[in-house]
């Protein structure tokens, strides 16, 4: 390994690591101004929420870093469309279920598995499947992780005392705005991806960037267990 790749590595190492430890609270956060707005609002608000929708999810660094390693290897736009649109699904499953049904679920172990989201596409954009004597179908995983990461943002309004008043219409306005936030970021993502891939360092650092994005999912992953363990529970 050169010099320059090692110090290409220590870079993206760098910052999953600095990304994950210096703002872990970002994931499924709602800022103080729009938490407030959340809670005031009493009855239909639909620009509001999508408007909410699409700002979680163009800041949501937990799902955009899975999403990211969902599309690395996807060259046609109708594959992306054909992923992104399974993982969209799942979530929209949990995300609607979630709030409207009240489950319950703990926040922590929801986005350690999340973070573990991450770490298995990157095991598998690295060949780690091919080690192993089962391959696993990538579309029933990306599906199957969407289900997660809508029970993600799904725990995050439930900590708000949401008026049923206008309830349905605005967590399905929250939701198709979560789906224009991913459209607008992953267009960006493959955008950047298609320039990279005209450029013979794309493959060459293929193998730095998926440990760089796995090694984001471990540190997602161990963050939220260890607040899991640590944190007092609520009596």
């Amino acid at each position: 390994m050169t010099s320059k790749s090692r110090s290409l590595r220590s870079r993206l190492l760098w910052l999953a690591g600095a990304l994950l430890l210096s703002s872990p609270a970002l994931a499924h956060t709602i800022a103080s101004d729009d938490a407030s707005f959340v809670v005031g609002v009493d009855g239909p608000a639909i620009l509001p929420f999508i408007y909410l929708g699409a700002k979680h999810m163009v800041t949501g660094y937990d799902h955009l870093l899975f999403l990211a390693g969902v599309i690395f290897f996807l060259y046609r736009p109708r594959h992306v469309v054909q992923y992104v649109s399974l993982f969209a699904l799942g979530h929209s499953i949990t995300l609607l279920a979630g709030v409207l049904a009240n489950w319950q679920v703990n926040v922590y172990l929801i986005d350690a598995v999340i973070g573990l989201s991450i770490v298995y596409k990157a095991f598998e954009n690295l060949g780690g499947f091919r080690l192993l004597p089962f391959q696993p179908d990538t579309r029933v995983a990306v599906f199957v992780f969407g289900l997660f990461h809508g029970l993600g943002l799904a725990t995050k309004l439930q900590e708000f005392d949401l008026s049923e008043n206008g309830l349905i219409t605005n967590i399905i306005s929250f939701n198709v705005g979560v789906e224009i936030g991913q459209i607008l970021a992953l267009s960006a993502i493959f955008l950047f991806l298609s320039a990279w891939r005209t450029s013979s360092s794309y493959l060459k650092h293929a193998f730095t960037t998926n440990t760089a994005l796995m090694t984001g999912g471990f540190l997602l992953t161990g963050y939220q267990l260890a607040a899991f363990f640590l944190t007092p529970a609520v009596l």
